[in-house]
């Protein structure tokens, strides 16, 4: 298989400037993608030490990689800012084939992980931008890009949801129902554009080792190893790999699906 298999082909990726966000991106641009790098901030990337500028981002991906890149800042919980994010990446790449829409995050809304974030105690404010920032976000860019797609009867939706979905957590309870609020949009959305010939799928991660996850809690040395167990915490790369699938030929029949990519921590049907 051609390893420019996308080429030709345009990506948005949502929440690009860091993370798996940023190795999504980098990813589909590597399989010959034009590729648009959302953020929310210009300065995103440097917050845990994963670059510096959303711009700076954009043009090195699309150097190393050889593709056209656009840098597109927006708050994809606000209606106006998701269109302009979507024009943007068509006009300056053409229309979107590929979204893979990763922004959200347990992010209170004063910034950094709501304190306390349980079911019982966590603040109004931090409960909507939980699930604003996670399942309203998801709702519309989906819809947005969505229409960009069905006239053209093709194209390919990739969520971000979590392993969280599926198994209650009272540390995480409102992310857990934000994620869990992506997955059955996620199916619905599939079942609505099939006709469109539009495949809708989500992917599920568990603990990955990004500049946000270890700089935001203490993990345990042995969980930090790369081989030799699946009782680990993954690596970027490990996870970025299975949107190659999703996005790819390998995936032109799969639909409706959600794959949690945790090395085998959750072991039951989805």
């Amino acid at each position: 298989m051609s390893s420019r298999m996308l080429e030709g082909k345009v990506a948005l990726v949502t929440g690009a400037g860091r993370g798996l966000g940023r190795a999504f991106a980098e990813h589909l641009a590597s399989l010959g993608c034009s590729v648009g790098v959302h953020g929310m901030r210009e300065n995103g990337p440097a917050e845990y030490g994963e670059g510096t500028t959303l711009t700076q981002t954009a043009l090195e991906i699309g150097q190393t990689h050889g593709v056209k890149t656009c840098r597109v800042l927006g708050d994809l919980t606000n209606p106006d800012h998701v269109k302009q994010v979507v024009a943007s990446v068509c006009s300056e790449l053409g229309p979107i084939d590929i979204l893979v829409h990763n922004a959200g995050g347990d992010i209170a809304a004063a910034g950094g992980k709501p304190n306390p974030n349980d079911a019982v105690n966590i603040k109004i404010e931090d409960i909507r931008a939980v699930l604003d920032r996670n399942l309203l976000s998801t709702i519309l860019v989906c819809q947005e890009c969505s229409r960009i797609m069905m006239p053209r009867k093709t194209g390919r939706v990739l969520t971000l949801s979590s392993i969280s979905a599926f198994k209650g957590i009272a540390g995480s309870s409102i992310y857990a129902t934000a994620k869990a609020g992506v997955v059955e949009y996620t199916r619905c959305l599939a079942e609505q554009l099939r006709p469109y010939n539009i495949n809708v799928n989500s992917l599920a991660p568990g603990d990955t080792r990004t500049g946000r996850f270890l700089g935001t809690r203490k993990v345990e040395d042995a969980r930090l190893v790369t081989d030799g167990t699946l009782d680990r915490v993954g690596v970027v790369d490990e996870v970025t790999r299975v949107v190659e699938f999703f996005a790819g030929p390998l995936g032109a029949f799969v639909t409706g699906q959600v794959l949690r990519v945790d090395g085998g921590s959750q072991i039951w049907p989805a």
